[in-house]
């Protein structure tokens, strides 16, 4: 079968059942799982073609729910047609767009449904989006959610960019308020301005210089006023991309106390370290940033211990101009890293390591992304009634990351000559093969999933 094509049956002597992996058929019908047969079982010889995958593992597309697309606006950076291939190049099924970065950015009904025009014809895979708060829109909140968006994201400190400027207390104190009651979620970039020593002469092309610059305390301050806001009102809450594991304890204490808040982190806060990042190597620049290998095994310990809930990509590309490779300033470059579609390997490639199972793995990069975007009746689980969203791969295949295998429309990525274990070999979007053996369909299918959970809007 070729990409574009209708998959009805699919064999594979690995197919993940709930917490085994077994041999398997999985019966499609409609875009959905109708069934999950064993060899053994009844009904295998169907009159339709039945697609072989050996020893290949299925298990569940994944679904990131921290992607910059940043469409429309800035389509230099990247846009929906190339970041939805090299999602489903790497098994991802499913994204949620972020509502910055791109130009108008998502906080406004009538900016949302001009991001909904720009993805159409464009998505190779489903795709989803996060509205915005800022200041001065809370009476776009209720309706943004009446037109679809699935929850909203604010900033707690100057986002990068000026179109979506950061929230003050009253602001989110507002926000909240307009969220009782509707079960939906704000996610908060979780750091904060701090006053401190910075030391002079320090080198900008030193990436120690960058790392004093966004200490932990930034990070913990910011934390501290969401696990406050999240106890107070009872409004979901969820901490994007936590890079500094000082902050764990603060997040278990509220938990503890009865918060409904919820905390990612992301594939670079867990493959890369401060002390490998060379001098001038602006690649590596993000916000938060990445900080020692003694903090990277905390987030591990974490992760393996249930305190973090899942891992995504911030796939937020930019330029080589805006990395400012030809100075190797990190002061002055864009802060971002583009790895949607490396994510499923990136994160196996040691999870395998540190003793993580595939069911664990899938719970964290499947089913509780999808639980936190209300998106778990129909995506992240391989079970009878969701969504036929696959994906098949070889965990045990290694490969290198090269310019030639990136499907990002910007190439430069701080993996280049990472090798990594793990290869896809073909993604299902409801029932519909996306991507096999680095061959695309021809037509984008993705559709627009709205958070009105019946809703969903061709792309």
């Amino acid at each position: 079968m070729k990409p574009g094509s209708t998959v009805r049956a699919l064999r594979s002597q690995r197919v993940l059942y709930g917490n085994e992996i077994r041999p398997g058929v999985i019966i499609i019908q409609g875009g959905k799982i109708q069934e999950i047969l064993t060899d053994s079982d009844p009904g295998l010889g169907a009159p339709y073609e039945v697609l072989d995958v050996g020893e290949r593992l299925v298990m569940p597309g994944i679904v990131d729910c921290h992607v910059h697309v940043n469409e429309p606006g800035r389509t230099t950076w990247e846009g929906f047609w190339t970041a939805t291939r090299a999602a489903a190049a790497g098994g991802v099924t499913t994204i949620v767009d972020m509502p910055l970065n791109s130009i108008p950015p998502t906080t406004t009904v009538r900016n949302f449904l001009t991001k909904v025009q720009a993805a159409r014809g464009q998505c190779f895979v489903d795709t989803a989006f996060w509205g915005g708060v800022v200041p001065g829109n809370q009476s776009e909140i209720r309706p943004l959610i009446q037109a679809g968006v699935l929850g909203f994201k604010c900033f707690l400190i100057h986002s990068g960019v000026e179109e979506f400027p950061h929230v003050t207390d009253s602001d989110l104190h507002t926000a909240m308020t307009q969220l009782q009651g509707t079960d939906s979620v704000l996610l908060f970039h979780a750091e904060t301005e701090v006053e401190q020593q910075v030391a002079e002469q320090e080198d900008p092309c030193e990436y120690s210089s960058f790392l004093k610059s966004r200490p932990d305390t930034m990070e913990l301050e910011a934390i501290q006023t969401v696990t406050q806001l999240c106890l107070q009102y009872q409004v979901r809450c969820h901490i994007v991309h936590l890079s500094s594991a000082q902050a764990l304890e603060t997040i278990h204490a509220a938990r503890q106390a009865g918060a409904p808040l919820t905390v990612e982190t992301t594939h670079h806060y867990l493959t890369l370290s401060a002390e490998h990042i060379p001098p001038g190597a602006t690649q590596f620049k993000c916000c938060p940033p990445i900080r020692a290998q003694a903090n990277q095994d905390r987030l591990w310990s974490a992760l393996k211990a249930g305190q973090i809930d899942m891992v995504v990509s911030d796939h937020s590309p930019c330029t080589a101009e805006l990395k400012r490779v030809d100075t190797g300033n990190f002061t002055q470059a864009w802060g971002g890293i583009s790895s949607l579609q490396f994510g499923l390997s990136l994160f196996w490639t040691t999870a395998s390591q540190k003793g993580f199972s595939v069911p664990e793995m899938v719970k964290i990069l499947c089913q509780k992304p999808a639980e936190l975007c209300h998106l778990d009746r129909q995506k992240g689980f391989l079970l009878p009634g969701h969504d036929a969203d696959l994906v098949v791969w070889d965990p045990d295949m290694e490969f290198e990351v090269t310019e030639a295998c990136i499907h990002h429309k910007n190439k430069l990525l701080p993996y280049l000559g990472f090798r990594l274990r793990g290869q896809v070999f073909a993604t299902i979007v409801r029932g519909k093969i996306v991507y096999k053996q680095g061959a695309f369909t021809p037509h984008p299918f993705g559709q627009i999933l709205l958070s009105n959970k019946a809703q969903t809007l061709e792309a």
